[in-house]
């Protein structure tokens, strides 16, 4: 009989402490939605701003009183601007990315150095012009995590027309990728000059200089300089 009162205790049913413990319960999808949608249209909203009056306009505020969102939901979904740029930068990356990529991959690619480098050039330009965010963005690199993202592009894209130009002989074989980093580091450079000088559109005499430094830089290192 004591036996089998023990072997009863022993078996009890665990008490409320010592049952396991449940997962809370996902978000309600439609809320996750909701958040999804609200950071969209801060985004919007910031993008917007930076291209119409510039970055010093385009402040969290302002971006919440665009997009109908109040300042304290704002800051739940971004901690400071620097947030936001980053996010709005990462989308410009993103989408030149997918272009610059497109040049390569295309049916009819560029069958010379100098039409590889303008095919580039043409499109980068094409977009700045388009998204004035961007180079309110690009070339001003107000944080690290701005600089970060351009750096990584440029390598990325450095390295993809390096191995373009070598595997078509536009480029002798042994030409390091450092040469085509600097290429792009330089560009960028004169992007920027051109962007300053003529915000809207950069200036024509800047981007003359810049389409010719880089032809006549990588022209150096073609199987025929002269080509």
């Amino acid at each position: 009989m004591s036996e089998a009162r023990r072997s009863r205790r022993r078996t009890a049913a665990p008490t409320t402490e010592q049952r396991p413990l449940h997962a809370p319960a996902r978000p309600n999808a439609q809320l996750q939605r909701r958040g999804v949608e609200r950071v969209n249209a801060i985004l919007d909203a910031a993008e917007q701003i930076l291209a119409a009056d510039g970055y010093e306009a385009a402040t969290l505020k302002a971006a919440g009183e665009r997009a109908g969102i109040p300042v304290a939901s704002v800051y739940h979904y971004f901690s400071d601007r620097h947030q936001v740029d980053a996010e709005l930068m990462r989308r410009h990356v993103e989408k030149l990315e997918t272009l610059v990529s497109g040049v390569f991959g295309d049916d009819s690619p560029p069958a010379t150095l100098d039409s590889a480098v303008g095919a580039v050039v043409d499109l980068l330009l094409a977009y700045f012009r388009e998204h004035p965010s961007c180079v309110e963005l690009w070339f001003t690199r107000r944080s690290d995590a701005l600089a970060e993202l351009v750096r990584a592009f440029d390598e990325a894209m450095a390295e993809q027309l390096w191995h373009f130009a070598r595997d078509r002989g536009l480029l002798r074989p042994d030409t390091p990728l450092l040469v085509m980093q600097l290429a792009f580091e330089a560009g960028n450079r004169l992007f920027d000059v051109a962007f300053r000088v003529a915000p809207v559109t950069g200036d024509d005499a800047v981007l003359a200089e810049h389409r010719r430094l880089l032809t006549s830089y990588l022209r150096t290192y073609a199987p025929d300089p002269s080509a």
